[in-house]
């Protein structure tokens, strides 16, 4: 199929509510640079980043959770700190950081024989010869996958080989690699005890798959109507989110805690660690401020480890996994690109489980 002059895509405007949300037919398609491939998109989830970069949520002038400026945006936010890397975002900017597609061109100085393949998009692009910490994110620093056409660096478009559909495929790339990523940062091992923060979520409910597939105990934190959708996942113990953590499991429980959620709790979740345990957060949808007494920390050897940019590996793994079918995707719902607003709604709504997914 030729590759057209123009497409649709959904641009970002400007930090604000859903009227930032611009539906577009006369996009030009792009030209993939020497290293780069150009996918048509066949699928790309919808993530939290996506939401608070519109929102500003990453803003240190923010303080409260996601969800309360995920309509209109944050009044209170500073432009100059409202990217995720703490920089000035560039507008207009395509979104969406899952993709799933096929490969339609390809750079000068990338294989042609790579036409045809079918490929997820590691999210996070590290940047070549950069350090370890050094990184763009594909719908932030560059245009995403809430399009029909994006273009990629080759090194982060992974071939996978699944019978899974392209809508099943794009629920993975974002929320299933930071979760990934989180238990390999902490070290989960078999027959360890593991506390999952927002287990019905996209992060959430990976992390509990993963989380048994390594062999581990799962105790998970969801909603009080989620609870035996979540078991059914793996989790050996589900408790409502309302659950006073300390309470039922005192001070020397858990091994590791992994979390998305932030807010309230955090504290109480930092007591139920086994000294020498180890606390991974990659997100505070439930407020980013959170009490911390440090006696808790030093005293029990405790570890806080923050994980965004993905360890070397953990994506191509995460490809291995979903290829040996050890893991199945959540979609909750499923939107034509052209919805969008719907879609976020719903995503903010949070009666869902798993993943919502738009199709260009």
């Amino acid at each position: 199929m030729p590759v057209p002059a123009l497409m649709q895509a959904v641009l970002l405007t400007g930090n604000g509510g859903f009227e930032k949300l611009a539906l577009r037919e006369d996009v030009p398609v792009p030209v993939p640079a020497a290293d780069e491939l150009l996918i048509r998109v066949g699928a790309a989830g919808v993530n939290n980043t996506d939401i608070n970069t519109r929102t500003a949520w990453y803003s240190k002038a923010v303080t409260s959770a996601t969800e309360e400026g995920g309509e209109g945006g944050f009044a209170a936010a500073r432009t100059e700190d409202s990217g995720w890397t703490g920089a000035v975002p560039q507008f207009p900017r395509i979104q969406g950081a899952d993709a799933c597609g096929i490969v339609v061109a390809t750079g000068a100085a990338v294989d042609p024989a790579r036409i045809g393949e079918r490929v997820l998009v590691e999210p996070v692009f590290r940047a070549p010869g950069g350090g370890a910490y050094e990184a763009t994110y594909f719908g932030s620093e560059r245009d995403g996958g809430f399009a029909q056409y994006a273009c990629v660096p080759a090194a982060h478009a992974h071939r996978i080989e699944s019978a899974l559909s392209d809508v099943e495929l794009a629920s993975f790339p974002c929320a299933w690699s930071a979760a990934e990523n989180m238990l390999t940062r902490a070290g989960l091992a078999r027959g360890e005890r593991v506390l999952i923060c927002g287990a019905s979520g996209g992060v959430g409910s990976a992390a509990v798959q993963l989380a048994r597939r390594r062999g581990a105990l799962v105790t998970a934190i969801a909603g009080a109507d989620k609870l035996a959708a979540i078991a059914g996942l793996g989790a050996e113990r589900v408790i409502p989110r309302d659950a006073d953590v300390r309470a039922l499991f005192g001070s020397e429980y858990f091994d590791v805690v992994i979390d998305s959620v932030g807010g309230g709790q955090f504290g109480a979740r930092l007591d139920a660690l086994k000294r020498g345990g180890r606390y991974a957060v990659a997100g505070a949808i439930a407020g980013p401020i959170v009490e911390l007494d440090l006696r808790t920390l030093y005293l029990k050897d405790l570890r806080l480890i923050g994980c965004t940019i993905l360890d070397a590996g953990v994506f191509a793994n995460l490809v291995r996994i979903i290829e040996a079918g050890e893991v199945r995707p959540m979609v909750s719902a499923v939107y034509p690109l052209s919805r969008i607003v719907e879609a976020q709604q719903a995503f903010l709504a949070k009666q869902h489980i798993g993943k919502i997914v738009l199709i260009p």
